[in-house]
């Protein structure tokens, strides 16, 4: 049961399984997520910090079950990742798809110091690389809405 629970949290309920760009596809369930979660802050924040614990731990534990360095089939960090990503803005349709392909942008291209924290140990260097992108990515959509006068 604690295995079917760790692949479960780690894969995102088998999102991680899909046989085509599983990455992408758990970053639309992050998407999906924060939009129905809508601008409530503490809700939001509360499983964000939930789900970046969690992901920790399992994606850690599954990667030294699998004995292969951040495995494909965790895609828990691209949750967390693009959540951080939305975190605080408008989730108007532009928005979360702006987010969504400029996270999965940082994320491929891991510029610095994404690929840094991507050499961290176990769980830590499977999400802290995504946390970064979604840092990243909250950042320039907020300067873009800043520049359009929206927000």
């Amino acid at each position: 049961m604690r295995n079917f629970l760790i692949k479960g949290v780690a894969t995102v309920l088998g999102v991680g399984y899909m046989p085509v760009a599983p990455g992408s596809w758990a970053t639309v369930v992050g998407v999906m997520i924060a939009y129905f979660l809508g601008n409530n802050l503490p809700v939001f924040s509360i499983l964000l910090v939930v789900l970046l614990a969690l992901g920790i731990m399992t994606s850690g534990i599954l990667e030294k079950q699998m004995k292969q360095k951040d495995p494909g089939i965790i895609v828990i960090d691209e949750v967390v990742g693009v959540m951080i990503a939305l975190w605080g803005l408008p989730l108007i349709w532009s928005v979360m798809i702006c987010g969504f392909f400029l996270f999965r942008a940082f994320d491929m291209f891991k510029i610095y110091p994404i690929n840094r924290l991507e050499a961290q140990p176990g769980g830590w260097g499977i999400m802290l690389d995504d946390c970064m992108a979604g840092v990243y990515t909250n950042i320039v959509l907020r300067i873009a809405l800043h520049c359009a006068g929206l927000f």
